[in-house]
């Protein structure tokens, strides 16, 4: 059962609240544990790399703290409310955004157009795609800085459906911020990805971090990648959270090193 929440009033954090902090979080599935007991803090602006085997529990957090699972015991909170019970729309509202492994844009409209319209959800507009869109419209600025931030002004006239997989992720970026989220839970972003779009793709994220100055959370294979990236990095086995640390000290860990298929990170 879900709860909503008011959109959240502006108000000044205390230096050193966490934006996001997890508490004792537990995901139990026809007597299955998927997530056991994980608790952490991620404060304002951080970049929190999740890594861990296949069938770790890593996309199952995402999915506990987004609201697509419910939690069997603990609590989530972020910017100061309990959301453990919250809709995932309430979370959204709250400043909470997703990706998904799988590439989720309107295929068949616009590149700008696919952006608009999430901008248009975050303001309280209309979201009919045929309605007529004047050059002023607020949506439309926010959409037309999001591609800007990614890098595809130049293809906001192309159908979405045409982009490159790399290009189409950098689209879901857009989208995101177009939301204004302040915290970014990046779920595997280079899966599918050619190994010449990485490295754009990688600067890219990069910029929404530093520059944007959002919260991140990423989930990704590609380790160069999250190391290169993260201020520290959770390490998952089994459902739980084995170690949680800066990068140095994570990949140097004999504990880490075993579980994440037996060799040093």
């Amino acid at each position: 059962m879900t709860t909503s929440l008011p959109a959240p009033a502006p108000a000044a954090r205390p230096a050193g609240e966490p934006v996001l902090r997890v508490a004792g979080l537990t995901c139990a599935i026809g007597g299955a544990v998927i997530v056991s007991d994980v608790s952490f803090d991620v404060a304002p602006g951080e970049f929190v790399a999740v890594i861990g085997p296949n069938g770790a529990g890593k996309t199952s957090l995402f999915n506990l703290l987004s609201g697509l699972l419910s939690v069997t015991s603990g609590t989530i909170t972020l910017d100061g409310a309990d959301i453990t019970g919250a809709s995932p729309a309430a979370r959204a509202r709250r400043g909470l955004g997703r990706t998904f492994q799988s590439s989720s844009v309107f295929a068949g409209l616009g590149v700008r157009e696919n952006v608009r319209l999430a901008a248009q959800a975050r303001l309280g507009g209309s979201l009919r795609p045929w309605q007529r869109v004047r050059a002023s419209d607020r949506a439309l600025e926010v959409a037309e800085r999001a591609l800007g931030r990614v890098g595809l002004t130049a293809r906001g006239d192309a159908l979405a459906g045409s982009l490159s997989h790399g290009d189409k992720r950098k689209l879901e970026l857009a989208i995101l911020l177009a939301t204004d989220p302040a915290v970014v839970l990046l779920d595997e972003p280079m899966a599918g990805v050619s190994t010449e779009e990485v490295a754009g793709l990688t600067r890219v994220i990069a910029d929404v971090h530093r520059e944007e100055g959002r919260t991140v959370l990423m989930v990704e294979h590609h380790m160069d990648v999250l190391l290169g990236l993260a201020d520290r990095v959770a390490v998952m086995h089994h459902g739980s959270l084995l170690a949680l640390d800066t990068p140095a000290r994570v990949t140097a860990d004999p504990a880490v090193q075993e579980a994440y298929l037996g060799d040093q990170l």
